[in-house]
């Protein structure tokens, strides 16, 4: 297996992890997502696919789509994480979806919530994906 192969499949597996780590805390737990979770989750799960098809078939360019995804993704469990933590920094507006986004359904060593968890899952993701190199063309 390539090194570029075996990155790929590390982050297909964090992927993986977090796509199933989002379905126990809502579907076995009962929590339910506030909308920023569901931005994450929608960035997160084809990321599973996305990064599935790229180990499988060592597939280089695909980086890039999966770096967009992993970037945009710990933007916002950063920002939801910093509503959950930050006195103040919630916005002061009625919530939509039934759950306001600053809840902290689980608050393990007072600072992994969710979103953090999210936030850890995307930025090893995208430093992963720092890390694959464009494979080398020979010529003969």
């Amino acid at each position: 297996m390539e090194r570029n192969n075996k990155l790929f499949f590390i982050a297909w597996v964090i992927a993986i992890i977090a796509m199933l780590g989002s379905l126990y805390f809502s579907e076995i737990r009962h929590f339910v997502p506030c909308e920023m979770c569901w931005y994450q989750r929608i960035l997160m799960y084809p990321l599973v696919v996305i990064i599935g098809f790229a180990a499988l078939n060592d597939f280089y360019p695909f980086k890039y789509l999966v770096m967009t995804f992993s970037i945009i993704g710990l933007g916002f469990s950063v920002y939801h994480y910093m509503e959950q933590k930050i006195p103040g920094f919630s916005p002061v507006k009625a919530c939509v979806g039934g759950v306001p986004c600053n809840v902290q359904y689980i608050n393990w060593a007072g600072f992994i919530t969710i979103p953090f968890l999210a936030g850890t899952a995307f930025l090893l993701i995208t430093i992963l994906m720092f890390l694959i190199r464009k494979p080398v063309e020979y010529k003969a």
